[in-house]
């Protein structure tokens, strides 16, 4: 059956005051979804979360987060559901379709830019977690940023953080962003398929792709956004990446069910820092082994360093990433972003 909106605006609704009433269910701190009591089982209610691409490593704490148990223990349903990029998942949101994001934190400001206020409530990283690779037919062709000109370069889709950030780079290079030419390619597989095709030249990739592409003699790394090292040299300082971000009204509405989310993902960063990133994996799907899960693990491991164990903006995060989008998007200066609206700590400070 087909709802019309106001059906669909009565509904969100409805839930959301389900959860302001019902609050954050009782934490325990070794807890599954299987051993949450009935009484904290009545009060879950739904919320739907996209995520730019569920198996990627930058964005593993939202699957582990399910998989621990940790939004059931505080209340909630959430529903996750993958898209192959972030931007289409920015979409989403602001059409109303889901409540949050697991995504990079730049699309706030560049969303408040064109009069769409979002909000980043929980900060999972501290820098992008990719690599700029390369191909190991043109490597000796491409050695520095302005080798990049003329190139044909893998992004994930037009408008996603990853054409932010490649934007970025070719500009640093002396070159403008007419003078290469974006070619959406998603991720994994499909990826992985341009780069062997010669479809692309140089890519956008996270873990495991790039190990993936590695280990198969494709491509080899050529800038490092992963390591906190490599990204500082190439971007400058401390880039905040892949968190959980909403629309400001709907964190101004819905303090409770945001603090919700915040205390399950704060509880998720801290087993993150505290564990080895193989009884990490053990956590996730298989599937996201893409068929070995040694190699997988060991992705993860040079991974978790990027992550934040608190859920807070790095301090100078928002000013470096505004300096980043400013660079090939002019406009930026004359919008007057307020950077203090594109995030908030409330809610990760209130974590007990």
């Amino acid at each position: 059956m087909k709802l019309g909106r106001s059906t669909k605006l009565g509904l969100s609704v409805v839930m959301s005051l389900g959860l302001i009433l019902g609050g954050c269910g009782t934490q325990a701190s070794d807890k599954t979804a299987s051993s949450v009591s009935p009484t904290a089982q009545a009060k879950l209610s739904k919320i739907n979360i996209m995520v730019g691409g569920l198996e990627k490593i930058i964005y593993m704490p939202a699957k582990l987060t399910e998989n621990l148990g940790y939004f059931a223990e505080e209340g909630l349903e959430v529903i996750l559901t993958s898209q192959a990029s972030g931007v289409n998942a920015e979409q989403a949101l602001i059409a109303g379709e889901v409540q949050g994001v697991v995504g990079f934190y730049d699309h706030t400001i560049d969303m408040q830019a064109k009069g769409k206020m979002l909000q980043e409530v929980v900060q999972f990283a501290k820098n992008p977690g990719a690599r700029i690779m390369v191909s190991n037919k043109k490597k000796d062709e491409i050695k520095g940023l302005a080798d990049l000109k003329g190139r044909n370069i893998g992004i994930t889709s037009s408008g996603a953080s990853s054409h932010f950030l490649v934007n970025y780079l070719v500009t640093k290079g002396g070159n403008s962003t007419k003078d290469y030419v974006p070619l959406a390619v998603g991720a994994g597989a499909t990826l992985i398929a341009a780069m062997e095709q010669g479809q692309v030249d140089v890519a956008w990739a996270t873990q495991p792709t790039t190990a993936l592409l590695e280990q198969k003699g494709i491509a080899s790394t050529f800038i490092d956004l992963e390591s906190q090292d490599g990204a500082k040299e190439a971007l400058g300082g401390s880039y905040p990446a892949s968190s959980l971000y909403m629309n400001a009204d709907y964190v101004k509405a819905n303090p409770e069910v945001v603090q919700c989310l915040a205390n399950a993902f704060v509880k998720t960063l801290k087993f993150m820092s505290t564990h080895t990133a193989e009884e990490i994996a053990d956590k996730l799907p298989k599937e996201y082994y893409a068929g070995d899960k040694d190699m997988y693990v060991k992705s993860l491991q040079s991974s978790l360093a990027m992550f934040t164990s608190d859920g807070k903006m790095p301090e100078g995060g928002p000013e470096k990433v505004l300096e980043v989008l400013t660079l090939f998007t002019p406009t930026l200066k004359d919008a007057k972003i307020d950077l203090s609206k594109t995030y908030t700590n409330e809610f990760v400070d209130k974590v007990k």
